[in-house]
């Protein structure tokens, strides 16, 4: 039976879990500046909550579509990817990418807290290289599954 795209996954990462979702959304960039009035761009947000609950706030990792980025909302690439035009790219429905995800924002200082339940909310095109690069690096310390 197929999984549910809608379903949380869980990943564990260096001994701690996390509930893991990805949605995709559209913004009103607002800016007007290509002559249509503020196109609308497509966002998927990438979601870790630390498992059990009200054992740190949740990492949202953003990744909004922009000039030489590319979040497509369907064909011809495929769901859940992410990159740059010519560059670096990550499926976010892959557990190794959400892990070197995580990895990137944890190398940045990221770190949930006992008692802390704030969201922090990080833009994904700043994690995507040292994501990928440590994707590309062979060993990518994967310690469990989504």
């Amino acid at each position: 039976m197929p999984r549910s795209s809608k379903k949380p996954r869980r990943l564990v990462a260096d001994g701690r879990v996390y509930m893991c979702s990805l949605r995709h959304s559209h913004r009103d960039s607002g800016s007007g500046s290509d002559g249509d009035g503020g196109s609308v761009g497509c966002v998927h947000t990438l979601t870790l909550n630390p498992q059990p609950s009200g054992t740190g706030g949740a990492l949202r990792i953003v990744f909004v579509a922009g000039p030489g980025r590319f979040v497509p909302g369907g064909a011809p690439f495929g769901s859940g990817d992410v990159g740059y035009v010519h560059g670096a790219t990550l499926n976010l429905h892959e557990p190794g990418a959400v892990r070197a995800l995580l990895d990137a924002a944890s190398a940045r200082g990221w770190l949930p807290g006992p008692g802390d339940t704030r969201a922090v909310e990080v833009d994904g095109w700043a994690l995507l290289e040292a994501a990928a690069a440590g994707r590309d690096g062979g060993g990518d310390g994967h310690t469990g599954g989504l």
